[in-house]
C-alpha cells in the first residue's frame, strides 16, 4: 500500500510557504484527511498512517485542516514557525508521528469517558518501529493502544500503533506487550507529552485515566466513532464545516460527499506543481536541551 501515496514536496523545509502534498500511484493530488482510507485491509486490522513528524525531529508539521488538499506544513505562532523543544533526555519527536486519514475528533461531542470534547483534529497517532519515516509517508500500522491526552480541556487521543513490516510487528499485539518488548517507552510517552510545552511557557499537560494506556479494544473503539465522526462531517450532517470549524472537505473521492469535486475544478488546478527545496537552516536554540524535574504519572 505503501507504494501508492508520494509526497509533492512544494519549497524548502523549515520555512512558512513549506507543503508536502501527497499523490497517488497515477500522480493525481488526494487529501490525506479526507481522500485516503483509513483501512488498508478489508478485514480493517490495519491501518493507514500519514507521517507528519518523523521521529527524532523537532519541526511541527501537521496537516493544514483549512487548505485545500489539506497539504502538510510547519504549524505557526504568532508568525514564526514552531518547533518542539528538546526536553532532557528526549530529543525531537520520540517515535513516528502523524495521524489516520477519514477520522475526526467532534469538537462538539463530549466524550463521555474523559468528560471533555474532541480537538476538532484528525487522530494522532504515536508509531513505535524502529524505522525513521519522512514527511507525507503512508505507513501501514495496526493498532496496540491510546492514551488520552487533556490538551486546554479538549480531549486529544494519543493512538499507539506499529509499522506492520516492523521486525517486532509480530510480537506486539496488545498494550501489554510495549511494555514487554519495548521497556520504558509508555512512561517515556507520557512523560513527553507531559512536559513538551513547558519550554514554551505552558503548564503541565494531563492525562485522562491518571495516565494510563488502554488497550487495543478501546483504541479500536475510539477510532471508530472518530471515523463515524468524519462521515458525517464528508457528507454534510454537520453543517458548514468551513465556517464552523475551518476544515476544507475538497476532494476527489469520497463517493456521495457533496464535497467531492473532479480534476477540472479550479480547486484542484490551483495545487502547484512539486518544487522541492533545500531545507533552510533553524536557529542553534533549536538544539537546547530543556531539564525538566517531575515524575510521570504512570
Amino acid at each position: 500500500m505503501t507504494a501508492e501515496y508520494k509526497p509533492r514536496a512544494v519549497g524548502a523545509p523549515n520555512t512558512l510557504d513549506y507543503r508536502v502534498f501527497i499523490e497517488d500511484k497515477a500522480g493525481k493530488v488526494v487529501s490525506p484527511f479526507h481522500d485516503i482510507p483509513l483501512f488498508a485491509n478489508e478485514e480493517k486490522t490495519i491501518l493507514n498512517m500519514i507521517v507528519e513528524v518523523p521521529r527524532w525531529s523537532n519541526a511541527k508539521l501537521e496537516i493544514s485542516k483549512d487548505e485545500a488538499f489539506n497539504p502538510i506544513k510547519q504549524d505557526i505562532k504568532k508568525g514564526k514557525l514552531r518547533f518542539v523543544r528538546n526536553c532532557f533526555p528526549h530529543h525531537g519527536y520520540i517515535w513516528n508521528y502523524g495521524a489516520f486519514p477519514q477520522t475526526w475528533e467532534d469538537p462538539t461531542s463530549v466524550h463521555p469517558d474523559t468528560k471533555a470534547k474532541g480537538d476538532n483534529d484528525p487522530l494522532d497517532v504515536c508509531e513505535i518501529g524502529e524505522t525513521i519515516g519522512y514527511v507525507g509517508q503512508v505507513k501501514q500500522v495496526k493498532v496496540l493502544g491510546t492514551m488520552a491526552l487533556l490538551d486546554e480541556g479538549e480531549t486529544d487521543w494519543k493512538i499507539i500503533a506499529i509499522d506492520v513490516n516492523d521486525p517486532l510487528a509480530s510480537k506486539l499485539n496488545d498494550i501489554e506487550d510495549v511494555e514487554k518488548h519495548l521497556p520504558g517507552l509508555l512512561r517515556a510517552t507520557n512523560e513527553w507529552f507531559r512536559i513538551y510545552k513547558i519550554p514554551d511557557g505552558k503548564p503541565e499537560n494531563n492525562f485522562a485515566f491518571s495516565g494510563e494506556a488502554k488497550n487495543k479494544k478501546y483504541a479500536t473503539e475510539v477510532i471508530h466513532e472518530c471515523s463515524e465522526a468524519w462521515n458525517r462531517l464528508i457528507q454534510r450532517e454537520v453543517p458548514n464545516p468551513g465556517e464552523g470549524y475551518d476544515i476544507a472537505v475538497h476532494n476527489t473521492s469520497v463517493e456521495k460527499s457533496p464535497y467531492k469535486i473532479t480534476t477540472s475544478s479550479a480547486e484542484y488546478k490551483a495545487i502547484p506543481a512539486a518544487s522541492p527545496k533545500p531545507a533552510a537552516p533553524i536557529d542553534a536554540s533549536i538544539d537546547k536541551w530543556f531539564y525538566i524535574s517531575g515524575q510521570p504519572s504512570l
